[in-house]
């Protein structure tokens, strides 16, 4: 793939490799090492995950160091992967529904876009925002019932929470989560909070997704013009740079994180909403709705107690997406039928 702009011919041209689009890749391969590379990944990031889920369901507001400290206290380092088992099986399906979604819809709305005379800029965002939004939405059907077991094992635990009073149960693993969820409120308390969990990360995916396309373009134009104005690309007549594979990670990186804290800052509401109703029963009163859950956090400590758990939330998802861009990039590289026939959108 090749960045330049037709405004300005001599722009020093920023030459990367040709992004690898769904009808190239080996899809055994694809799934199976997509499988092997996430699930590493899962295992790394998992603590994050826990920090901020407890932030987002105690009332009183707990600093991240307080609560690590707390859990390292009294549950020792297992504390840290509480429902890890369970999120982990659940990775595998919902991360093969997921990539080949995104794939899928990426290809497909790409070429789409760039027939109706969207500039390649252009399409790039929206084909990554729409493929964002379909791999949330494939992903979240099997994510939700995991979601909402592993979340309620996170919060539980040691003596830094009431999880049985918050929860109305006891659990002794994922399993048996699982059975008295069933039991207590059906296949429906598997997928409670499902239509928040579509409203968070549907947007969510959406956001970073197009984020991340406009922050890798743009990370990319600026170098090109820094090299113009240097004169390390070339003099004139749009000369062109090759940069390294290091090169090529170093703005995957910082495109995600770009990505990621705008995601982060969009939609932390919509996920600490999302938490609650998973994790948190409130007794005799029926199920939570989003109106009550919205309104208690408000009289716990207004809009701040909406963005609890913002700093790992954050860190997790920058972490998360880092990690997930370039190995993603390269399992897209370990998986390609003809490393010599690929596509232009990136």
């Amino acid at each position: 793939m090749s960045l330049g702009v037709a405004e300005d011919d001599s722009r020093t041209e920023i030459h990367l490799p040709a992004d690898i689009d769904w009808e190239m890749l080996d899809k055994s391969k694809f799934f199976f090492l997509g499988a092997a590379l996430f699930s590493g990944v899962s295992g790394t990031l998992y603590p994050t995950v826990v920090l901020k889920t407890r932030q987002q369901v105690v009332v009183k507001d707990t600093p991240c160091f307080k609560m690590a400290i707390s859990i390292l206290r009294h549950d020792g380092l297992r504390g840290f992967y509480r429902g890890f088992g369970t999120s982990l099986m659940g990775t595998i399906p919902a991360r093969a529904l997921y990539m080949g979604a995104l794939e899928m819809t990426k290809s497909s709305v790409g070429c789409a876009t760039v027939k109706m005379g969207f500039t390649e800029a252009k399409a790039a965002a929206i084909a990554n925002a729409a493929a964002g939004v379909t791999a949330a939405m494939a992903a979240q059907l099997v994510w939700t019932p995991i979601d909402v077991v592993s979340q309620r094992l996170m919060v539980q635990g040691g003596k830094s929470l009431n999880t049985t009073a918050m929860t109305g149960f006891k659990y002794t693993g994922g399993i048996d989560a699982f059975r008295k969820i069933i039991h207590h409120d059906g296949v429906r308390g598997l997928y409670r909070g499902f239509g928040i969990s579509i409203l968070t990360y549907a947007p969510s995916n959406a956001v970073w997704w197009a984020s991340y396309s406009m922050a890798h373009r743009s990370i990319w134009d600026g170098i090109g013009n820094h090299l113009k104005r240097d004169g390390n690309g070339g003099g004139g007549g749009g000369v062109g740079f090759t940069p390294d594979s290091k090169a090529v990670v170093a703005v995957q990186a910082a495109s995600a994180a770009v990505a990621s804290g705008v995601s982060a800052l969009v939609t932390m509401p919509l996920d600490t909403i999302k938490t609650r109703l998973q994790v948190l029963d409130d007794g005799c009163n029926g199920k939570p709705g989003i109106g009550p859950t919205l309104r208690k956090l408000m009289t716990e400590g207004g809009l701040s107690a909406c963005y609890r758990g913002l700093g790992p939330r954050w860190i997790s998802m920058s972490m998360s997406a880092t990690t997930m861009i370039t190995t993603y990039e390269f399992l897209k590289k370990l998986s390609t039928k003809n490393q010599d026939s690929c596509g232009s959108l990136q």
